[in-house]
C-alpha cells in the first residue's frame, strides 16, 4: 500500500510534542510491515540536516493559487529509514526564526501548506492509497480533494483519513479564507460543512470530509462524543460515528529501551532491574542532593493547566511532607514555573526542579524514579506513562483519554498485583490525588514484594506500535478499494 502521512512536525527532524513521535513511529512501524511510505512536512529554518549526515535533494517547483498569491513551492526529498519524506520549502512561511507554531499568521502558513500537500500528490511517481493527516494543520486536504478536485482522474480516487491528537486546536479562520486561502466557495461555511462556533474551522473540515476518523485511544474517542468531553466536536464526531475509532498510540521502544540507553547511569532489564534500575536512583540523588532511601516521585511534561498542573503541586507538596522525593523537568505557564521553584525553596531536600528541557535528563528521571506524576486533566493519548512504564516507573494517572487506556490501576481490594502496573483515581481532585499518592507510598514502604511485582509488571508491558498499525491497516484497507 502506498501511504501518505501528512503532518506539521514528524521526527527526527522537528518535535514540539507527540504528534512529532506518532507521524514518525507508526509511519516506521508501516515500512516494517512492507508498505510505502511518504511524509510529507514543512521545511523549517530549524532543521539541522547536517546533523544526520544528509542533504535533502530538490525534486520540484510549482506554484500554489491562493486567491492572488502565488507562493512558489520547492519539494525537497530525503529517504530516511526507509521512509521517504517530502520537505514543502518556501521561506515566507516556514523559514523563520522561533518554534514551530505561535506566529501570526499559522492560519495562513498551514493553509499554504494544506494546498502545497494536496498539489505534490499529483506530482509523486506512484499511486496514492491513502492520505493521512493530522490535527488541524493538515485538516483541509480531505475538503481541497473532494471539493476543489472532485474532477481530477487522479486526485479524486485519494482515500483520506484524520487523526485527531489534540482537540483543543480546531484551526480557526475567518469565513473569506475559504475563498482568499483555499479556492474554495464560502457555501462551505454557509452550509455548515466547515462552520464551527460561527468560524472556519480547518479541524471541522477533516471531521467532514475525510472518509475515516481516528483518535489516539479508544477512552478518548468515547470522550469526543461526549458534550463534556468533546471540546465542542461531539455533535460532528457523533454525526460521523459509523466511521471514527479510537486506535491507541505506540511508542519507540528503540529510542526509549532501558536496556541499551546511554544516557541513563546504569543500563537494566527485566531480569536485573532490583539491582540496576536502583542503581540509577542512587546516581541521581547523589547529583542532587537527595535521599535515595525515599520514593521518587516525577514529572517530565509541558507545565500547562492539561496536565493537571494543581493536582501535580498538590500531590508534590504532600509526598515530600509525608517521606518523599519529587523532582520535575518542564517548562510552560509561568506561574507553574514560579510554582515549582517556590517548593524547592522552601524544601529542597526533597525536591529537584529543572526549568526547561533536557533529553539526557529526562531520560535519567525515567529510569531513576519510582514514580511517574500524571494527573491530566484531559488525555487524548499520552506518551509520558508509556515512556515511564518502560523504565519501571510507576505511573499515578487520572482515568482518562489513553491514560485509562495504557495503565491498569493496581487495586488492594482485588488483589491485581498479578496484572496492575501503575497507579489511578477518577475524580479531578485534589482529595483524590493525594489518596492515590499516599496508596503509592504505602505500597512502596510496606509492601515491597507487590511494589517490585507492579515494577516488573510496567516493564513487561507492550507499547510497541505492532497492533496498532495492524489496526490502521485495517481501517485503510477497509475504504481503498
Amino acid at each position: 500500500m502506498n501511504i501518505v502521512m501528512v503532518s506539521s512536525e514528524c521526527l527526527p527532524f522537528s518535535k514540539t510534542g507527540g504528534l512529532g513521535d506518532v507521524a514518525y513511529s507508526l509511519s516506521k512501524e508501516f515500512v516494517k510491515k512492507g508498505h510505502n511510505v511518504s511524509i510529507v512536512c514543512p521545511y523549517y529554518k530549524k532543521i539541522n540536516f547536517e546533523k544526520f549526515k544528509a542533504e535533502p535533494k530538490k525534486l520540484y517547483e510549482f506554484d500554489v493559487q491562493m486567491n492572488w498569491r502565488k507562493p512558489t513551492c520547492e519539494v525537497y526529498h530525503l529517504l530516511y529509514e526507509g521512509m521517504d519524506y517530502f520537505f514543502i520549502k518556501n521561506d515566507y512561511y516556514f523559514g523563520r526564526d522561533g518554534g514551530l507554531y505561535g506566529f501570526y499568521d499559522d492560519g495562513e502558513r498551514f493553509a499554504y501548506f494544506a494546498n502545497a500537500s494536496t498539489l505534490l500528490l499529483k506530482e509523486l511517481p506512484f499511486k496514492v492509497d491513502i492520505v493521512h493527516v493530522h490535527d488541524w494543520q493538515g485538516g483541509m486536504i480531505p475538503c481541497i480533494l473532494k471539493v476543489k478536485y472532485w474532477d481530477d482522474k487522479v486526485l479524486n480516487k485519494i482515500k483520506t483519513v484524520l487523526t485527531i491528537h489534540n482537540p483543543l486546536f480546531k484551526g480557526y479562520l475567518n469565513k473569506d479564507s475559504l475563498y482568499d486561502l483555499f479556492n474554495l466557495p464560502t457555501s462551505l461555511f454557509d452550509d455548515g460543512s466547515v462552520r464551527l462556533e460561527n468560524q472556519v474551522s480547518t479541524l471541522k473540515a477533516g471531521i467532514k470530509f475525510a472518509d475515516k476518523i481516528t483518535t489516539v485511544s479508544p477512552t478518548h474517542a468515547f470522550e469526543l462524543t461526549t458534550v463534556e468531553g468533546s471540546k465542542g466536536l461531539w455533535y460532528d464526531l457523533v454525526l460521523r460515528q459509523n466511521d471514527f475509532s479510537g486506535i491507541l498510540n505506540g511508542m519507540d521502544q528503540v529510542e526509549f529501551d532501558p536496556s541499551k540507553d546511554k544516557s541513563i547511569y546504569q543500563t537494566f532489564n527485566v531480569k536485573n532491574f532490583k539491582e540496576n534500575k536502583k542503581k540509577n536512583k542512587i546516581e541521581f540523588c547523589k547529583e542532587n542532593n537527595l535521599d535515595p532511601e525515599l520514593p521518587l516521585f516525577a514529572v517530565v511534561s509541558r507545565l500547562t493547566d492539561q496536565k493537571g498542573l494543581d493536582l501535580i503541586y498538590g500531590m508534590a507538596d504532600f509526598l515530600t511532607h509525608e517521606g518523599g522525593n519529587f523532582a520535575v523537568l518542564g517548562s510552560g505557564e509561568r506561574y507553574a514555573e514560579d510554582m515549582f521553584n517556590g517548593l524547592y525553596a522552601r524544601n529542597s531536600k526533597h525536591t529537584y526542579v529543572y526549568i526547561g528541557y533536557s533529553d539526557d535528563i529526562a531520560h535519567k528521571l525515567y529510569a531513576s524514579s519510582d514514580f511517574f506524576i500524571m494527573p491530566s486533566a484531559f488525555e487524548p493519548c499520552g506518551l509520558g506513562q508509556m515512556i515511564a512504564q518502560r523504565y519501571g516507573s510507576l505511573p499515578l494517572v487520572r482515568r482518562t483519554g489513553g491514560l485509562k487506556d495504557s495503565v491498569i490501576c493496581y487495586d488492594g481490594e482485588r488483589n491485581n498485583d498479578d496484572i496492575a502496573n501503575g497507579f489511578g483515581f477518577d475524580e479531578y481532585s485534589i482529595v483524590e490525588a493525594i489518596k492515590c499518592t499516599a496508596q503509592a507510598m504505602n505500597v512502596y514502604n510496606l509492601k515491597k514484594d507487590i511494589f517490585e511485582r507492579l515494577v516488573k509488571n510496567a516493564l513487561l508491558t507492550d507499547h510497541s506500535w505492532n497492533d496498532s498499525a495492524d489496526k490502521y491497516l485495517t481501517l485503510y484497507s477497509s475504504i481503498v478499494k
